[in-house]
């Protein structure tokens, strides 16, 4: 980025990767969907990847592992790695590797909206998706964005 307003758009691109840090652990405990069978006898359960993760753990340790490294570690991991370049401490030779970690991230919001789709086509019970699921795709979105934008800023160094 060159001109008079580099430094103030590099100090948002900072900022806005930096609240990354706590919207993600936000989205994580969020309501993604309520799901529930005969809603109208029982209240619907609401379901967070926190939850999620909790009950794959008691059915599916492997399973839960490999969700917990795509909706926390690997946005996290992405997360910190730009903040580091961000803030000059790793160079923009790094920037391929964090590119691919937010595909990962990605393929999360993309099961998540799999199941959704594939619980409420069963027709015995109902699945309302929650805000979590837009705070959640909002922060890969904006993830994907600023990843864009750093790679295109290294480019012009």
């Amino acid at each position: 980025m060159r001109g008079p307003h580099a430094s103030s758009k590099v100090m948002i691109l900072k900022y806005l990767n930096l609240s990354l840090f706590v919207l993600f652990p936000i989205a994580w405990f969020a309501p993604m969907a309520r799901a529930g069978i005969l809603p109208w006898f029982f209240d619907l359960e609401e379901l967070s990847v926190i939850s999620s993760l909790g009950s794959l753990w008691e059915t599916d340790i492997m399973l839960a592992l490999l969700v917990a490294f795509f909706a926390l570690f690997a946005p996290m991991f992405k997360t910190m790695m730009l903040a580091a370049m961000h803030f000059g401490l790793l160079g923009g030779n790094m920037l391929g590797g964090v590119g691919g970690r937010g595909r990962l991230a990605r393929g999360e919001v993309c099961l998540m909206a799999l199941d959704a789709g594939s619980a409420k086509g069963v027709g015995v019970g109902t699945i309302e998706t929650g805000w979590g699921i837009y705070l959640f795709t909002f922060c890969v979105m904006l993830s994907m964005l600023i990843t864009e934008i750093t790679k295109r800023q290294m480019a012009d160094h």
